[in-house]
Order: C-alpha cells, then structure tokens, then sequence
C-alpha cells in the first residue's frame, strides 16, 4: 500500500489537478508490478513499478531504445531513485488471450506468425557488442537451476553421484550443440504472454533481460510455451515459416531446415531445463506457486526432445530415474523415433 501511494503521489507530480484513476494491471515474476492509470479523457497509460532495492530499471531503458525497431511501448517519464516509469499502454489483450478464444487453426497460425515477422524484424537489427553475451556461463547458471531447485527442492531428489555424471554429460554434449548457433539479438522471454494484440503488428514487453546468443532461442520461447501447447505438426509448420522468412531477410540460419529444427529442438532443452528450475525456485524460495503447475508440460517437453535425440540419451536417462515413466513415455515410443544429430 506504501509503494502504491507513492505511485500516485508520482503520478499527481507529473499530472497536477488531474483526477487519475490508478488499477492493478499485472505483475511479474520478479518484483515488478503494473498499474493501468486512466485519465479524464479516456487515455491510459501503465505504471511500472520497480521498488530501486530490488529492481535495476537501466536495462529496460537501454534495451527499449535497441529494440525500437518493433513495437515496444514509449517511456513517457521515468524516475530512478523510486523505481516507476510511466509507459505507453499498448492494451489488454495478450496473445496468448487472443489464442485461447479463438481456436480457429488459420486464425491460430495468423497470430503466431505475426509473431515471427515481429521476430524476424528484432533479429534483423542485431549487432554484437551492444547486448550483454548469451554466453557458456550464463547458459550454464540457467542449466544449474534444474538440479537445484527441480530435482532437490520440488523433487527433493539431489542427484547422486551417477546421476550428476549423466548430468554433466549431457550439459556437455547439449552446449557443444547450442553454442556454435548464430547470434542475434535473443528477446530471452519472447512469449505469447508478453506479446500484445495491437494494431498493425504486435507490442513487444517484458524485454530487459534480452542478449547477444543462439538464433532459435526465442523460437523456442515462442512454440514451446508454459501456458498453451501445440501439436507437433504445427509447430513444424510455423518453425520452417519462420525459417523460410528468416532466409529471405538474409538473417544467418542454417541452410537446410532439418539442420535448422535440430538446432531449435536442442536449443529448447537447454530452455525447458531453466524454466522448470525456475519455476521451482519461484515457489519454494519465493513463495509463488502461479507457475508451479506448468512443470510437467516442461518435462514433457524434455521427455520428447531427449529421447528423440542418441546424443541426449544421458538427459533422458535422468528424466526416467527422477519422475519414472508415464502415458508420455508410451507416446513417445509409439510417434517418435529416435534420432541422430548427425543424421
């Protein structure tokens, strides 16, 4: 209540002898929240606010300005030491609302590459040397959050000696996958909760933690979702759209699209192993239990990709030892076979 009324305090500041009217609007994972301030004549803007012991607003400012490109909300005013900005309102409908209420196939498939040409255009700007580096460590730190927080904390199953030696395996042969992919800039959350339905193309949020790595990265983000699941054929078909497009704009992907959906499926283990441990971690070291239940989809996700692939059988192994086998398993045996990455 303290954080909110210095909110509207700010807000009389910049709007003196106007009547707003302040409404929670959404909050993040992190310590962010949004407010929707409506005024006089109609117009809203959002609040962001960021408390300053917690939260850095540089990056999102910085970022913003990289990502002007495409549809990201303007910064109308700002102030650092109390961690609120004042945003353009790019709406209430999410992509991923859009999604779930019109599940017409062709409608479906129009929104999601809608997505992808907004992909397309963010990657189409990439410099290196402007965005910090989605380099080995970081990709690393990501990994290490399964075994902490999934397999010990929501499993309460630490690896044991054997199992971390599958592990690092693993980690190893994933990484010497992921790590020769092309860079661009890499959104990091490029999901269908973060994307707007605007008009002309979608808004773009949620993007301050974005770097400088892997090409498929937010592909991945984008088909591989927490909170709404595809088919498998559908997937395809949008990722060698995505592909396609992406040739024709001269982006770097691999010249074959086999090649090209190897390297989004290897990029979506090393995701789906960070987003379980997060998830994980929100709930038992934050106490937030909104994501909890999108685990398994994660696992599934991994179950799928791990056995599918000769190279990433040591993950699958693993998988099999920590949550045993289920329906997914025989699923899996029945519709995919497994495959090589060098065939």
């Amino acid at each position: 209540m303290q954080r909110l009324e210095q909110l509207k305090s700010w807000l009389t500041s910049l709007y003196p002898q106007t009547d707003i009217v302040v409404e929670f609007a959404a909050a993040d994972a992190d310590f962010r929240r949004y407010f929707r301030a409506q005024f006089p004549d109609g117009s809203t803007r959002i609040v962001m606010d960021a408390p300053p012991e917690k939260m850095d607003t540089d990056p999102y400012v910085k970022v913003r300005e990289v990502f002007a490109m495409v549809n990201v909300p303007q910064i109308i005013a700002r102030d650092r030491e109390q961690g609120f900005m004042l945003l353009e309102d790019l709406g209430k409908i999410t992509l991923l609302a859009a999604l779930q209420h019109d599940e017409r196939p062709l409608v479906r498939r129009h929104l999601l590459l809608e997505a992808v040409d907004t992909l397309v255009e963010l990657q189409q700007g990439s410099q290196p040397g402007v965005l910090p580096e989605y380099d080995e460590a970081l990709l690393r730190r990501e990994l290490s959050l399964f075994p902490e927080w999934y397999c010990a904390q929501e499993l309460g199953k630490p690896l044991n000696f054997a199992q971390r030696q599958l592990w690092d395996e693993g980690c190893q042969r994933l990484l010497a996958a992921i790590l020769p992919q092309s860079k661009v800039y890499v959104h990091r959350d490029f999901i269908v909760r973060n994307l707007m339905l605007t008009p002309g193309k979608p808004g773009v949020l949620d993007f301050q933690d974005a770097v400088y790595g892997p090409i498929s990265y937010d592909l991945v983000s984008l088909l591989r979702d927490a909170f709404i699941e595809w088919e498998e054929d559908f997937v395809l078909d949008i990722a060698i759209r995505y592909w396609e497009k992406a040739r024709a704009a001269g982006l770097p992907v691999p010249e074959s699209v086999d090649d090209f959906y190897r390297d989004f499926e290897w990029m979506g283990v090393q995701r789906h192993l960070k987003v379980a441990g997060i998830f994980a971690r929100l709930y038992h070291r934050d106490g937030k239990d909104k994501y909890r239940g999108e685990i398994p989809r994660f696992i599934k996700y991994l179950k799928r990709t791990t056995r599918r692939y000769q190279e990433l059988s040591p993950f699958y192994q693993l998988l099999l030892q920590l949550v045993g086998k289920d329906d997914t398993d025989a699923e899996l045996q029945s519709t995919y076979p497994v495959l090589s990455v060098k065939g």
